[in-house]
């Protein structure tokens, strides 16, 4: 990400016209390609910005003042026009994980510890946060044949999330006291993508309903 810091004067155009008369603002250029303008307030809605994919050509304009022109895939144009620099920096920022809302997540594990049967018919607890060399499994079970089972829990179930699993699965299926393992994904929501590389290792996958576990989905006051 490159962070400028600057006197700049903004010139939108494309479906419509917008203009930002000189002042300080604030510029991030993204990875992606992404460029926007921000001021001193709003938390972080930009004054006004070019979505990827679009490029980015640094230059002078006649008076020899330096001038961005960021043309976004329908030919728009963001002028950025640079009279004073203050700052300007870059940094590698790496891969996001993304946003996890940690609260729900351990809720959501917590809650399937104390009703295991709800992601298979027969499944009982071992042991919540199983410890590996790699990390805790979610829920250690054994179901009702008393195979184990390795559940991993997400809010969001996503291919990181299905490769995870896999590599706990590796590891416990290395330990000839729990050999075989099979393993469950469970989320409120599964990514397609998610759950055909889950299908592709043996993995099953299930889709949990939190407020039903929380009891807070009371069946009697449905319609249908």
């Amino acid at each position: 990400m490159r962070l400028v810091i600057a006197t700049c004067q903004v010139d939108y155009a494309g479906r419509l016209t917008a203009h930002l008369p000189p002042a300080t603002r604030l510029i991030l250029v993204k990875s992606d390609g992404s460029v926007s303008i921000h001021n001193d307030d709003r938390a972080y809605k930009p004054l006004n910005w070019m979505s990827p994919p679009c490029t980015l050509r640094e230059g002078v304009n006649e008076e020899g003042t330096p001038e961005w022109v960021v043309t976004g895939k329908d030919g728009d144009t963001l002028r950025i026009l640079l009279t004073e620099v203050v700052h300007d920096s870059s940094h590698e920022l790496g891969v996001d994980p993304g946003l996890q809302k940690d609260g729900v997540e351990k809720h959501l594990q917590e809650l399937l510890a104390d009703h295991p049967a709800s992601l298979a018919e027969g499944l009982s607890l071992v042991r919540r946060e199983y410890p590996t060399a790699i990390g805790p499994v979610d829920l250690l079970c054994r179901d009702h044949a008393g195979a184990s089972v390795a559940v991993e829990v997400k809010r969001r179930g996503e291919i990181d999330g299905v490769e995870q699993l896999t590599r706990y699965l590796d590891l416990l299926n290395r330990d000839p006291l729990l050999s075989p393992v099979r393993g469950i994904f469970a989320a409120q929501e599964i990514k397609p993508q998610a759950r055909v590389l889950a299908t592709d290792r043996g993995i099953s996958c299930v889709v949990v309903d939190y407020d039903a576990l929380r009891g807070m989905d009371d069946p009697t006051a449905r319609l249908f």
